[in-house]
């Protein structure tokens, strides 16, 4: 078995809570070194997983021969930047959402990794997990009847340091940095997931605003899509709301039912028919990402396929670029 050896770009939250630790628990799979721009911190993280080598250089990690695998997980401005400079490198990577911080961005990665023959991979990790494919699931198996229409409803108050005038702004809500506020941090898990169901969009508009005025981004956005197969939806989001607006729902319509789940919260599925209703629970692994990196390792190493491919996820960027307006 071919040992994948992980150089991780970034040592930010998610790779504590929901990443970092997969990558270990793997047969097969290491974390051989850690690389981000402070060097405290990056020492400290290292020192903490137990990781043998630590860089505060991309470049340095990247050319390092012990390392065969590159993980991105810095804000998306940087994800093209290091995502070409691995596959030129000869290295695979597998790379935080959203792919990149522009539709265009998308577009150079997926050249370089044409050209190159490196294949490059994207956190949609969402596809991998039950809950999702419960729900699958139910739309695949006619329960719901023929899909009519599909729709994402979601609504969050703003958080603390947005209200902060004193405080330097999230990276998240800098759209030079994010791609575009918090949309473009939380959107991308739902529109995947969607496409993951219905297949490709090739169809949007969006009526973004900013109504909150805590921020530059736009905190409140109205948008409408078509699937690739005729289905219609119609979508939501609010970051600056009352807490008692307060949702994270998509339901999926049908001549026979419909069925309500959530993103971010993985309250009950909601299945609702002739027969009546049902609240069907489904568990997730401890580390979410987990799944989705077996995958990959598996698929690096020549024994399984992984389809989250830096192509598959290319279409959530441009649903997210029509929806504001950039194109």
């Amino acid at each position: 078995m071919k040992e994948i050896s992980w150089g991780f770009i970034g040592c930010g939250e998610v790779t504590e809570k929901k990443s970092g630790p997969a990558f270990n628990i793997i047969k097969g799979s290491h974390v051989e070194a850690v690389m981000s721009r402070n060097a405290e911190k990056t020492r400290a993280y290292a020192e903490r997983h137990h990781i043998k080598k630590w860089y505060t250089d991309a470049q340095q990690l990247i050319g390092d021969s012990d390392i065969n695998a590159i993980y991105i997980a810095t804000p998306p401005s940087s994800h093209a930047t290091y995502a070409v400079m691995a596959m030129r490198a000869g290295k695979p990577c597998y790379v935080e959402k959203p792919l990149a911080a522009s539709y265009d961005d998308c577009l150079r990665i997926n050249r370089i990794s044409e050209r190159t023959g490196v294949p490059c991979f994207v956190a949609y990790y969402r596809r991998y997990l039950p809950y999702f494919h419960k729900v699958k699931e139910i739309v695949n198996d006619g329960t719901l009847g023929k899909i009519l229409n599909v729709q994402i409803q979601f609504s969050v108050p703003p958080r603390d340091l947005d209200h902060n005038a004193n405080a330097r702004l999230p990276w998240r809500l800098q759209p030079d940095i994010s791609g575009g506020g918090y949309f473009y941090d939380l959107a991308p898990h739902q529109l995947d997931i969607l496409q993951e169901l219905f297949g490709v969009i090739i169809r949007a508009h969006g009526y973004p605003a900013n109504r909150g005025h805590l921020y530059q981004a736009e905190d409140t956005i109205s948008a409408c899509y078509l699937f690739e197969n005729g289905i219609p939806g119609s979508a939501s989001w609010c970051f600056v709301g009352h807490e008692s607006a307060k949702e994270d729902s998509i339901t999926v319509v049908g001549d026979r039912g419909s069925l309500v789940f959530s993103v971010y919260n993985y309250t009950p599925i909601h299945l609702m028919t002739v027969d009546g209703e049902t609240h069907i629970d489904v568990s997730n692994p401890k580390y979410v990402q987990l799944p989705i990196i077996r995958s990959v390792i598996e698929h690096l190493q020549g024994e399984g396929f992984c389809s989250c491919t830096s192509v598959s996820a290319t279409p959530v960027n441009w649903v997210m670029d029509r929806i504001l307006g950039k194109f």
